[in-house]
């Protein structure tokens, strides 16, 4: 029995760029193709890594010091997240150029929505889809994999089908067929825990799933069950969304450093930076937070947190650092080496809309906001953290723990004319070979 005897009712791409990182990286500087390209070096561990260090065995988080061991011939660079996030703007861009309705799943990732186009493109489907990723290749000098067929969850398996550079449609008619061979653990909304239960029942493969009655779905899994059996058949319940996010759940902000230390001052120095730049990032966003979660690492890889709620919602590290502060204390052991620490903030409100308390001080209250929005104002003028805490400006006399000069990304080494280490030209640098 066919699940669906037309062919593409609703033809949903998936586009997933092959590891990104180390690809953008190779595609900076065209010496690097072919080579196995691991990105982290600032921070100690293997943060991306090419297709050529995946085939010789490396792995996400492995120690350098392991890599080096495995593979002598690895490139090891810094990471260069404001490379990758223009690269990024010009993917999305791109697929742009194709149809309107783009959804912007992750950095390197996304879902475009081709139904109808047919007419406009003067193409088919997989016509259009091979286009935007060969329009994609060349552009971005990067490779992409991409996935077509009926829904969004069907895409996103196929888009992993032949990694790198691979291509996979799976029209309505071949649906049956192509479920059969998909297991569950590809199935993404499938985690480790859900496999194994459907497994408990004889579900192995996506095809076993989608046979069983929905009420089956329901029971075991239930809501997201229910959507992803739909999905999974080709019934589309997931649609492409353009819009952007209004609100988050939470934000976060977090540091690697290497070497790991335990310098006391140095890493609530670090955990402190943390906290300033999430709460640039809250007020950037119009947002304020009442829950605060800190977060260390050890050199093992191990992590502890703690969190605390304060009195009201606020958008100012005046009013936190206090109660951060207090956290570091009960989390930090001197005799342990820390490698990172983090901030994480919760119950995040829309700063306009926050409702005061009875005994809150208007007057206080305006103050701060004042005090973070010349904050705002200088570090606009003069580079990020320009103007920070006092108890973070350790940070300038410990600069031993951040690397050396060579950990830092080629834009914030070598600046352009007019740009400083903070500051840089919105546009990625490719190097050419003559």
């Amino acid at each position: 029995m066919f699940l669906n005897l037309r062919s593409l009712p609703r033809a949903i791409a998936h586009v997933d760029c092959d590891a990104f990182f180390a690809s953008v990286e190779q595609s900076l500087d065209p010496k690097l193709k072919g080579k196995p390209v691991i990105v982290g070096k600032d921070r100690g561990i293997a943060a991306a890594f090419s297709y050529e260090a995946k085939r010789a065995g490396v792995m996400r988080a492995m120690p350098l010091s392991e890599i080096k061991k495995l593979c002598p011939d690895a490139i090891f660079l810094p990471c260069d997240y404001e490379t990758y996030s223009l690269v990024s703007q010009r993917f999305y861009s791109i697929l742009r150029r194709f149809t309107p309705e783009v959804e912007e799943y992750s950095i390197d990732e996304a879902f475009a929505d081709l139904t109808g186009l047919r007419r406009l493109h003067h193409n088919s489907y997989e016509s259009i889809a091979l286009e935007i990723k060969n329009t994609l290749e060349r552009e971005l000098g990067i490779t992409v994999s991409v996935g077509l067929s009926l829904t969004k969850s069907i895409a996103k398996i196929c888009s992993k089908e032949n990694k790198p550079s691979g291509f996979t449609c799976v029209k309505g008619y071949e649906l049956q067929d192509y479920l059969k061979k998909v297991e569950t653990p590809r199935v993404c909304g499938f985690g480790p825990a859900s496999v194994a239960l459907l497994a408990k029942y004889g579900v192995h493969t996506v095809w076993d799933y989608v046979q069983k009655p929905e009420a089956f779905a329901k029971k075991l899994l239930g809501k997201i069950g229910v959507e992803l059996w739909y999905e999974l058949k080709g019934e589309a319940v997931y649609p492409v969304s353009t819009e952007k996010k209004e609100s988050q759940a939470s934000l976060s902000k977090t540091k690697t450093f290497t070497p790991p230390s335990h310098d006391r001052d140095f890493v609530r120095a670090q955990l402190i930076r943390n906290m300033e730049s999430a709460f640039i990032k809250l007020r950037r966003h119009h947002l304020k937070t009442k829950t605060i979660g800190v977060y260390l690492k050890n050199s093992a890889h191990q992590g502890q947190a703690l969190y605390a709620e304060l009195t009201r919602h606020t958008d100012s590290p005046l009013e936190a650092v206090e109660v951060v502060s207090g956290l570091f204390d009960r989390l930090f052991d001197p005799k342990t080496n820390y490698r990172a620490t983090g901030i994480w903030f919760h119950e995040l409100e829309n700063g306009q809309a926050v409702q005061k308390d009875l005994f809150d001080d208007p007057a206080q209250i305006a103050q701060l906001h004042e005090i973070s929005k010349v904050i705002d104002e200088v570090n606009s003028l003069y580079g990020k953290h320009s103007l920070h805490l006092a108890s973070s400006d350790l940070l300038r006399d410990y600069r031993q723990h951040l690397g050396e000069r060579g950990d830092l990304s080629s834009r914030k080494v070598t600046p352009l004319k007019g740009e400083n280490f903070r500051q840089h030209l919105a546009i990625p640098r490719w190097d050419i070979m003559v």
